[in-house]
């Protein structure tokens, strides 16, 4: 017999910043042992779940609640933060807001020393998760000073040694690599069958999640429960896109040629597709009729690298060395490669936030006769975490900010703040308060700010993570847009997918070394660059493979050209 822990009973919940319900008669109940996912758009109430499940709401996060909500027995409404911190453990969406240690061996150990474990446990847990999520050499270094993706994985190891009933995960792959994700999600998937945890998870990248099973999928949209099913009768019905949650991609070729999924019996993954001569002719006859377009021609050198890199300190052990590379005017980068690699450090030196070793020249000029502020005006930088950039309380005074600072007058800076705030959609918020937004809102405020003031160079930290899929869209079709008059974009991201269809060339980085400077879907062809640069070959590749298709990587550009044509019809 199955014990329900999780339950929401025609529950509504409004924050006090707020003029109408973000929760609105939530009907939900979920079993001790389960594995879920909770899907839906940025602004559609996923978040707002998870505090309440962690306690966050009301104890924190204040505001109207009607109807119930029992965790493991008792109503949130009558139990205090303390107490519910026994039965959930949470990541965060914001790794740096949860971290207590000085160094990351004492953030592990924080919750086993409230717990009065002996130093000898504390050591030996500590280290066994740290062997298992591969950050054993991070241990002495402090958490603040990690990339976004390494402050993820110790996020995750800190929650695991608490071994708590519910384990809570708000967006546990956004900074992860490719390769980092499909290992979290196996791991996350282990721990949960040995302790028989009730683990939720809040995601946008719904393919890497599926990946291990699932017992349902928790559809939300404007904080309503749009559909509670298994991911095979999910993937069934047309609800994802519906409800601005992209379907995994070897699905949408599938649709691409015409294939009747209705036909399928088990659409959880390439895997699981049957073995059918027909779906191959079908596939293979629809790549030969796309059109493949050519390549973009290079223009002229806009950045030059010689020979840049920059070590943290004594104890780094991977410095970024050896950076030597050309960035072309018009250029569309994807920065890739494992979590660490020196992918960030490699745009902070460009912006001149760290020194550097080697050579920096823009538009012929050494870019060390610039300050900050001078590089500034023609390079762009739009951060991983957004709570770094924010410096105002409301969204209209943060991105107007820089071009107040540079004297345009108060109606064209209007009209240049509501025009980005369309793009980027955050207009319909305007006048909100920074504080009331979520962690993606947040960080397309700070890409706003940055794409107002029309940088000849643009660089962004993983812009996409954490965004659903309809606003990942509008902003890449945006930034795309931009590229094709001229402006020049470099992008660091875990999305293999944004790699191949939105850029044209990528930087892939392993052990702070440049290791493949190529075309996108060429980096996706080379077993040894995958492997080392912690990438993963996409569900469309391994469709084309299953169905035996003459070139798999052919595949794999028709359906990127086809998809870039839809966009542009």
């Amino acid at each position: 017999m199955t014990n329900t822990i999780i339950e929401f009973k025609d529950f509504s919940f409004q924050y006090d910043s707020q003029a109408e319900p973000t929760l609105k008669h939530l009907n939900l109940a979920i079993n001790q042992g389960e594995m879920l996912l909770i899907a839906g758009p940025s602004g559609s109430g996923k978040s707002t779940i998870g505090h309440c499940i962690n306690g966050l709401i009301p104890n924190i996060d204040t505001g109207n609640i009607t109807g119930e909500c029992i965790i493991n027995g008792k109503n949130i409404q009558e139990t205090n933060l303390f107490d519910l911190s026994f039965i959930t453990s949470t990541i965060l969406q914001d790794t740096d807001s949860q971290f207590i240690g000085l160094t990351v061996g004492e953030d592990i150990a924080f919750a086993l020393e409230n717990d009065c474990q002996p130093q000898n446990r504390m050591k030996q847990i500590v280290h066994r998760w740290a062997d298992e999520l591969g950050i054993e050499h991070l241990l002495k270094q402090a958490p603040q000073n990690l990339s976004g993706g390494q402050k993820q994985i110790v996020a995750l190891a800190g929650v695991m040694v608490d071994e708590s009933p519910i384990l809570l995960f708000d967006e546990p792959l956004a900074n992860l690599d490719p390769a980092s994700g499909m290992k979290t999600m196996a791991l996350i998937n282990r721990i949960q069958k040995e302790l028989n945890a009730t683990v939720i998870i809040i995601e946008h990248r719904l393919e890497e999640v599926m990946s291990q099973p699932l017992d349902r999928v928790i559809l939300v949209n404007d904080g309503k429960i749009v559909a509670d099913k298994t991911p095979n009768d999910l993937l069934h019905n047309n609800l994802l896109e519906k409800n601005g949650v992209r379907n995994p991609l070897y699905l949408s070729a599938l649709k691409k040629a015409q294939i009747d999924l209705n036909q399928i019996p088990d659409l959880t993954s390439v895997n699981a597709l049957p073995d059918d001569r027909e779906i191959a002719r079908k596939l293979q006859n629809w790549q030969d009729k796309i059109t493949i377009t050519g390549e973009k021609e290079e223009t002229h050198s806009l950045l030059e690298l010689k020979g840049v890199g920059h070590r943290y300190n004594k104890l780094q052990v991977h410095p970024l060395h050896d950076v030597t590379t050309t960035i072309n005017q018009g250029d569309f980068i994807s920065i890739v490669g494992q979590n660490g690699a020196g992918k960030t450090t490699l745009c902070r030196i460009i912006c001149g936030f760290i020194s550097n070793e080697g050579l920096i020249s823009f538009n012929g000029d050494d870019l060390k006769q610039y300050s900050i502020k001078e590089r500034s005006d023609k390079i762009g930088y739009v951060m991983q975490d957004p709570n770094q950039m924010i410096s105002q309380k409301m969204i209209f005074d943060e991105v107007a900010l820089g071009l107040r600072l540079r004297g345009y007058e108060e109606n064209e800076i209007q009209t240049k703040v509501y025009e980005t705030l369309k793009i980027c959609g955050l207009y319909p918020y305007r006048h909100w308060p920074i504080s009331a937004l979520s962690f993606g809102q947040k960080k397309r405020v700070t890409i706003a700010a940055i794409l107002v003031l029309d940088p000849e160079l643009l660089i962004l930290d993983e812009p996409t993570a954490g965004q659903d899929w309809q606003t990942y869209t509008e902003i890449m079709n945006f930034l795309k847009q931009l590229n094709q008059q001229g402006k020049t974009i470099m992008i660091i991201t875990h999305d293999m997918h944004l790699m191949m269809e939105y850029t044209n060339r990528s930087l892939a980085f392993a052990e702070g070394t440049l290791i493949a400077d190529t075309d996108p879907i060429k980096l996706l062809t080379e077993k040894a660059l995958i492997k080392k640069a912690a990438l993963k070959r996409t569900s469309l590749y391994e469709l084309a493979v299953k169905y035996r298709l003459k070139e798999p990587n052919t595949f794999v550009r028709a359906y990127i050209d086809a998809e870039r044509d839809e966009k542009h019809a």
